[in-house]
C-alpha cells in the first residue's frame, strides 16, 4: 500500500496545485492524504481501485482547504437574540396545541409520541404496531396536515435563517392569539 500510494504522490500534487495556486499547500493536501490513506487502508476493498480512492480523498481535502481558509468573524459578546423571538415562539407553540387536538388519531399520536414525547421514530413503530416506514410516513404527513392548518388559520413571518419572527391568527383558529 505505502509504495503504491507514493507513486501516485506526483500525480496528486500535479492534481492539486492548478487548485490552491500554491506549491507548499498542494504538497501539504498530498501529504495529509497519503497520511490518511495509510490510517485508513482497512477501508480500501479493492485495490485496483486504489487511484480513485486516493484521488476523491484528494477532493475532499482540497474542499477542506478552502473551508478552513473562510474568514471567521468573532461576534460581539453582547450579541443575543431579539427579546421578542422567545415569547412570539411560544405564543405560536400555543397556537399548535388545539391544531394537533384536531389532528385524526392516526396522524396525532405518532407525531405527539416523536415530537412532543421525543420518542424515536422506531419506538412510535413499535408502540403503536407500525413498519418502520409506516410510523415515518405517519408522523410526515401528520406535520404536513399541521403546517396546512397553522397557515389556513395564522400568518406566520419569518426572518431570513427561517426563524419566526411575528404572527397572527384569525378567529376560527382556536388558539389564544386569534384577533377578529
Amino acid at each position: 500500500m505505502q509504495e503504491a500510494a507514493a507513486e501516485h504522490r506526483a500525480a496528486l500534487v500535479r492534481f492539486v496545485l492548478p487548485r490552491v495556486k500554491d506549491h507548499a499547500a498542494a504538497e501539504d493536501i498530498v501529504h495529509d492524504v497519503l497520511l490518511r490513506a495509510w490510517e485508513r487502508q482497512s477501508q480500501l476493498r479493492d485495490e485496483t481501485k486504489l487511484s480513485a480512492w486516493l484521488y476523491q480523498m484528494t477532493r475532499f481535502a482540497i474542499a477542506d482547504h478552502y473551508r478552513a481558509q473562510r474568514p471567521s468573524v468573532e461576534l460581539p459578546e453582547d450579541l443575543i437574540a431579539p427579546e421578542n423571538e422567545d415569547r412570539v415562539v411560544q405564543e405560536l407553540a400555543q397556537c399548535l396545541t388545539p391544531l394537533i387536538a384536531q389532528l385524526p388519531e392516526e396522524y396525532r399520536l405518532p407525531l405527539e409520541m416523536n415530537e412532543l414525547e421525543g420518542r424515536t421514530q422506531q419506538e412510535v413503530a413499535e408502540h403503536l404496531g407500525l413498519s418502520l416506514s409506516g410510523a415515518k410516513s405517519r408522523v410526515q404527513r401528520a406535520r404536513t396536515k399541521l403546517q396546512e392548518s397553522l397557515l389556513r388559520c395564522c400568518r406566520v413571518e419569518l426572518d431570513h435563517r427561517g426563524s419566526v419572527m411575528a404572527h397572527d391568527c384569525v378567529s376560527n383558529c382556536g388558539c389564544s392569539r386569534s384577533v377578529s
